[in-house]
């Protein structure tokens, strides 16, 4: 194992998900402990650290690949936090959503929309109507 990749990967991996990351990384070790040293090395240890986007941007990024997948709600869960965590302003990330819309769907767009509410909601951003 590269300790440094894994070292590094583990303090972003921190920087953006906090507690939630690593309730991620933990929930893998009794069943698939190489996914998550992956997780961290990967992602976190090798593009996380790379020039040219900044940390915001590169959740932005985040926010939007995984709302245009459809199907990853949790991770769209997470990395909407991680936006947030790392100084996206809560308007940037409803426009990387609202930009799906033209490239993913309207309803892709929609539930995409719809976790990164109930991240707003959880942060006292917004309140329910």
């Amino acid at each position: 194992m590269n300790n440094h990749r894994f070292t590094t990967g583990l303090e972003k991996l921190h920087e953006i998900d906090g507690e939630a990351g690593r309730k991620v990384i933990e929930s893998l070790q009794d069943i698939a402990p190489d996914l998550a040293r992956y997780t961290i090395e990967f992602p976190f240890g090798d593009i996380y650290q790379r020039k040219g986007l900044s940390l915001q941007q590169r959740e932005l990024v985040t926010v939007a690949a995984l709302g245009a997948l459809g199907h990853c709600q949790p991770q769209l869960h997470v990395h909407t936090h991680g936006a947030l965590n790392v100084g996206c302003k809560p308007e940037e990330v409803v426009e990387a959503v609202i930009q799906l819309a033209v490239y993913a769907g309207f309803p892709t767009a929609l539930n995409a929309m719809f976790t990164v509410k109930e991240v707003f909601l959880e942060r006292g951003l917004i309140e329910e109507k």
